[in-house]
């Protein structure tokens, strides 16, 4: 089995034909308040579905690699096969941490628009991208101005996983932007940023506390309690 369309829809078939449990299915569609339905799959059992797939095949060249993401996720009938995505999206490292990802991964934020999707795609893919292409800092401060919530999420969250090579310079450039932003969800992220550095050495616990206390009363309740947790 060759080609991105065959990788799309091998991927789409294992996940259709596992059986689901449809209590979860309700029950995660009601959490989730999605407008796909679900299948009723957890996500680490997505994740080893489509591991299964992709070690099967032959490992797709950027263009079937892109294709295939983009495939499933524009033509998902349940969300796991949004899961699935973003499980091919990481199952070609080189491919995913590829600087031209990015358009792609913004595209992931702005139609996925909720956090069990966004926070994947900025963490472990939008993250990745970062790493291994520094300059590319000046998009996710341009993400971190934009209107879209998502968007201003997933710069703020992008290093998550850094952890002592986070950038401290970008980590307030994209909060900055949205410390009066009203959304939840920013302010959850900001929060959650700083918390996460915090924890990587007793210097960075000290930056954060430096950083939560010169914003003073910028920085909403949510983003403060979270940050010092």
């Amino acid at each position: 089995m060759t080609g991105d369309v065959d990788l799309a829809t091998a991927v789409r078939s294992v996940v259709r034909s596992a059986p689901g449990d449809a209590d979860r299915a309700a029950a995660q569609q009601r959490y989730m308040r999605s407008s796909l339905p679900f299948h009723g799959l957890a996500v680490p059992t997505v994740r080893a579905l489509v591991r299964g797939v992709t070690r099967e095949l032959p490992r797709p060249g950027y263009a079937q690699w892109a294709t295939a993401v983009r495939t499933l996720w524009d033509t998902a009938e349940l969300r796991e096969e949004r899961y699935a995505a973003l499980g091919v999206a990481r199952s070609v490292p080189a491919h995913a941490r590829a600087e031209q990802s990015l358009p792609l991964y913004r595209h992931l934020v702005v139609t996925g628009a909720w956090w069990d999707l966004v926070d994947e795609t900025a963490a472990h893919l939008v993250g990745a991208v970062l790493r291994a292409h520094p300059a590319t800092a000046d998009t996710l401060r341009r993400w971190a101005c934009e209107d879209d919530r998502w968007l201003r999420r997933t710069a703020i969250l992008a290093q998550l996983r850094s952890r002592a090579a986070t950038d401290r310079g970008l980590l307030t450039d994209v909060i900055e932007p949205s410390l009066g932003h009203p959304d939840f969800f920013v302010r959850k992220a900001i929060g959650w940023s700083l918390r996460q550095y915090a924890h990587v050495d007793d210097d960075a616990a000290a930056w954060v506390r430096a950083v939560v206390e010169g914003y003073g009363d910028r920085l909403s309740p949510l983003s403060r309690r979270e940050a010092l947790r």
